[in-house]
Parts: C-alpha cells; sequence; structure tokens
C-alpha cells in the first residue's frame, strides 16, 4: 500500500510563489510507486484549496489531512516556516516533513539565531534591531544590511551605501515585519552548507554551495537564472571543516529536523553566520537539493528520506 502525502504549498507571506514552485516540485517527484500524492495550496488570504484548487477552508483541510499518513509542509517563510504548520500537525496528531515548532519560530527570527549562534561561540554580523517606533532616529554612519527579522528569499533586503537610502530600506523591511535587521556589510565568500537528517538518524552534510554574486545576492538574483552558484565550493581543509562544524553547531542547537541550510560569510578569520532555511527552496534545481545530488543523493531520494524521516 503506498504512503498518502499530503504537500502543502503557498502561504500567506512574499515567499508564495516560491513555496508554489517547490511544493509543485516536491509533488512532481516523489516515486508514485512509493507516495500517493495529495496537494493542499494555501491562498495568499488564507484559503485552503484541494487539488483542483477548490476552496476547502481549514475544516476541508483538517478532513483531508487526517485522511494522509505524513504532511510535507512546503511553505517558506511566516505562517509556514516559522513553525505555524508544525503547529497544526502537532495539535491534529499528524506526523510531518521537517523542523519542529520551537525550531521553526527562532530560525525563522534573524535576530534570535544570531543570539543562539552568538551563544555557541560563532561569529556573527555586527546589527541591532529597529522597530517602526525607533526607524525615525536612526542614523547612516556607514554601508549596512537592512532586513526583515523574519521574512525569507531576500525579500525586503536592502544594501544600504549612502544616508539618503537608509529610509527607503527601513520603510521596506519594515513593511514585511515588525521588527528590521541593520547590520554591517561582511566581506567575505557566500558559502551555503546543507545539513540533513536522515531517516534513520544520522546527520549529513552535503558539499558546501558558493554563491558569487555581483553586490546583494537579492530575490531578482536568487530567481531570475543569474546566480553564479559553485559548487563544490572550493575550500580548503581548514575552512571546510569550519564551516562544517559550525552548521553542525547550529543545526543541533536550534533542534533542526529534516534538512538545513546554513549560510554563512566565510572571512580570512572564518566563518560569520548569516542566516539558517529550515525550510529551503526544494525545487530540483533548488540550492538544497542541487549540494546533495553532487554528494550522490538524487532529488526524489533526498525527499524519500525526508518523508521516512518526518515526525511521528
Amino acid at each position: 500500500m503506498r504512503t498518502r502525502v499530503a504537500v502543502v504549498g503557498g502561504g500567506q507571506n512574499c515567499e508564495h510563489e516560491v513555496s508554489l514552485a517547490s511544493a509543485a516540485a516536491v509533488a512532481a517527484a516523489l516515486d508514485p510507486a512509493t507516495y500517493e500524492v495529495v496537494p493542499l495550496t494555501i491562498g495568499r488570504d488564507g484559503t485552503w484549496r484541494d487539488r483542483g484548487l477548490r476552496p476547502i477552508g481549514l475544516s476541508g483541510a483538517a478532513h483531508v489531512l487526517h485522511g494522509c499518513d505524513v504532511v510535507f509542509p512546503v511553505v517558506h517563510g511566516p505562517r509556514g516556516e516559522d513553525g505555524a504548520l508544525a503547529a497544526l500537525c502537532e495539535l491534529a496528531g499528524l506526523p510531518y516533513v521537517g523542523s519542529g515548532i520551537r525550531t521553526g519560530a527562532l530560525a525563522m527570527d534573524k535576530w534570535a539565531t544570531k543570539l543562539v549562534a552568538q551563544d555557541l561561540g560563532l561569529a556573527v554580523a555586527p546589527g541591532h534591531l529597529v522597530t517602526a517606533a525607533t526607524a525615525e532616529h536612526e542614523r547612516w554612519t556607514h554601508p549596512v544590511v537592512v532586513k526583515p527579522v523574519a521574512a525569507g528569499s531576500s525579500k525586503g533586503v536592502s544594501l544600504v551605501r549612502s544616508g539618503d537610502a537608509l529610509r527607503p530600506a527601513l520603510d521596506a523591511a519594515l513593511a514585511l515585519d515588525d521588527r528590521a535587521l541593520v547590520e554591517d556589510v561582511v566581506a567575505g565568500r557566500e558559502i551555503d552548507v546543507a545539513v540533513l537528517r536522515s531517516a534513520d538518524g544520522t546527520l549529513v552534510v552535503a558539499p558546501a554551495l558558493e554563491i558569487v554574486a555581483d553586490g546583494l545576492f537579492d530575490y531578482d538574483a536568487k530567481y531570475g537564472g543569474h546566480a553564479d552558484f559553485r559548487l563544490p565550493a572550493r575550500l580548503d581543509d581548514v575552512d571546510a571543516k569550519a564551516l562544517e562544524q559550525a552548521a553542525l553547531a547550529t543545526y543541533d542547537a536550534l533542534g533542526c529536523a529534516g534538512v538545513a541550510r546554513v549560510d554563512f560569510f566565510l572571512t580570512a578569520e572564518g566563518p560569520v553566520l548569516n542566516e539558517v532555511n529550515t525550510m529551503p527552496g526544494m525545487t530540483e534545481h533548488s540550492q538544497v537539493p542541487r549540494m546533495f545530488a553532487a554528494a550522490g543523493l538524487t532529488y526524489p531520494a533526498l525527499l524519500d528520506e525526508l518523508v521516512r524521516g518526518a515526525h511521528r
């Protein structure tokens, strides 16, 4: 008998379209001999829809979910990756793929993630929190990166090189979240490390990937087909070991499950943690699937590991 997997995409946030692409790719790649896919979509307005995109509401979705063996939430960003869907599954007693409630909430909050990293002894970019109430008092003194505390896909992220660009950058970030981070620009190579907890509980670290971008690696660079990904990243043994150890320590401290992508800047002094994604892009051509493919784990095999390792 095939395992029924509810694949949930969409979501009520700025990453809606990215989540739709990830969910569609996951649904298409799950082995049909092993899995029966039951697609569900959350609209931008929060309406749950079935495989025919008919509105069925949360009660209808709950009925569909209870008829499935495993839930595969592929909703990036707030009201999804931040632990919201994990909470729904926990309350309903449904096995689900990926990290739990606490982990999703911590990792989605970039400020909280920095605090965890600092406690581990990892370097982070110097920065501070800004709210709508304090934004008017913010003054520009040097180049900074402004970003929403809890958003993804580089939405609302700005590289500020002059004083007159600071306020528009804060407005863009605060339009997506009630808190923004203002961080010093870190000079270093952008290196991503993916960690997977396999179905048998062992941790697997994929070959690191380097992102080479002309300036800020923003939404257009990520999804416009212009990103230069170098896989595997060219690293000496010391840097490779430092990145792997930092990624594993972060994954463990946050309590991650399934797959997570841990993003770093690699400087002359070593790795500087940037952020953690507990539900990274999941199309076959996204960074994490490509990284594991480089290790010999195909996209369908990666999805199979995730489903078999779902919370029980």
